[in-house]
């Protein structure tokens, strides 16, 4: 409320009231902010993504510090416990200082590490914060790239994802990085090799550990049989060392496992045993690869698939019939199509309550206010486009499909049950 002076002609202020402007506020349709709330939902793996990799370098760094300082005390320590002479407590301890000062510098490397992920989960949560009714088709539009370079990253494409995300002003909203650390575990098994993979394995032990994970048990296991594959005496020699150092402290846990593989000594990579001949195929590298995705995709909280095809996949969902199956299924539904046919495949069909046919002719819904009508031949289209085709050619009727040649007194109606 405004409350307005004005001066009569004694000089005296008169108080006058004006109205108040009240501006009503716009209305937001409900199935709208449905739509928007739905929508959030689907959003646990932005944010889960970057907060666990923001945990994990804070961890790292941590560890880092302490084990710096550690040595450095202990170095501390021995000096002066120690009767050394001047010339050598001079040159430890400029070691000792040369170390802290190298810890200082990896402090700072660190630390602009870990604000810089900070920054990218206040990107995203700002990103979320920011969507309203008035611009959900931007931020829409915003999700679609982002689905599209979570895609592109899962199949490797990393050049155009990242031209896509700069383009779009999506980094912050995006892993790149973290899939190019995926990326080179992946490529290192493909080659068959496990370093890389133990080394992720040693970075994130404690959550590993946490959730019960196998995978560097499969990987050292796999060292093993490429140690037996070779099929030399000291190779032999090397695969019993190796077992005793890095497959021993299993055995508490996995024994019938560890009994399993280290039995390949006896029976060797040549075997026709079926039992142990599989521990030596190539396919075994396969496997381990699937195994770090899924235990990559658990650390972070991402989803196995692509969310493309979750994406696709709730759609089709609504689609699946088993029409969409057959051979003469219309080149307007999806599922003529065979990669979406594949998506589809472990998907249940549609449920119908009421069947919905739709005009070859004219592709609109056929009701009881344009109902179907029966050719001579058997093929079904609706009274408005039959009837349009009529008027156009004399009252003759001829099938899209077939050729087949009718006068529209012929039809029969149908009726949709």
């Amino acid at each position: 409320m405004e409350i307005d002076t004005v001066t009569n002609g004694n000089s005296d202020t008169v108080m006058t009231e004006t109205t108040p402007t009240i501006t009503p506020s716009p209305v937001v349709p409900s199935s709208r902010l449905s739509q928007l709330t739905e929508s959030l939902k689907l959003e646990h793996q932005l944010l889960r993504v970057p907060f666990e990799h923001y945990k994990k370098t804070i961890r790292t760094n941590h560890r880092s510090f302490e084990k710096e300082v550690s040595t450095v005390v202990s170095g501390v320590g021995d000096l002066a416990d120690s009767d050394w002479s001047k010339d050598v407590t001079v040159s430890r301890l400029s070691s000792l200082v040369s170390r802290l000062q190298g810890l200082k510098r990896k402090l700072e490397e660190g630390s602009n590490v870990e604000n810089l992920q900070a920054q990218r989960c206040r990107a995203r949560i700002d990103h979320l914060d920011s969507v309203d009714v008035e611009n959900i088709t931007e931020w829409n539009n915003t999700k679609l790239k982002r689905i599209l370079v979570d895609y592109m990253l899962r199949m490797s494409y990393f050049e155009t994802a990242t031209k896509l995300s700069e383009s779009s002003n999506i980094l912050d909203l995006v892993d790149i990085d973290i899939f190019r650390e995926a990326k080179k575990v992946i490529d290192a098994l493909k080659n068959r090799e496990v370093a890389s993979a133990l080394s992720w394995c040693a970075d994130n032990k404690t959550r590993l550990k946490k959730s019960k994970s196998k995978f560097e048990f499969q990987l050292r296991l796999q060292e093993f049989i490429e140690l037996v594959r070779v099929d030399r005496a000291d190779s032999y020699k090397q695969a019993i060392h190796y077992a005793r150092k890095h497959l021993a402290p299993w055995g508490a846990t996995h024994m019938k496992e560890l009994q399993h593989v280290l039995a390949t000594l006896a029976f060797k990579s040549t075997t026709e045993c079926s039992k142990y001949k599989v521990l030596f195929e190539l396919r075994q590298w396969d496997v381990l690869v699937n195994q770090f995705k899924q235990e990559f995709c658990k650390l972070y909280g991402m989803t196995m698939e692509p969310l493309l095809n979750i994406y696709l996949q709730a759609g089709l969902s609504a689609l699946k019939t088993p029409y969409g199956f057959e051979e003469g299924c219309t080149k307007e539904d999806p599922l003529s199509q065979e990669n979406f046919r594949k998506l589809a495949l472990p998907l249940p069909f549609s449920k119908q309550h009421h069947s919905k046919l739709v005009c070859y002719i004219s592709k609109e819904l056929m009701d009881t206010e344009n109902p179907p009508q029966v050719l001579p031949n058997g093929y079904v289209y609706s009274t408005k486009a039959l009837k349009e085709m009529a008027e156009k050619n004399g009252g003759k009727i001829t099938c899209p499909r077939t050729g087949f040649a009718c006068d529209y007194t012929e039809l029969v109606k149908a009726y949709i049950s």
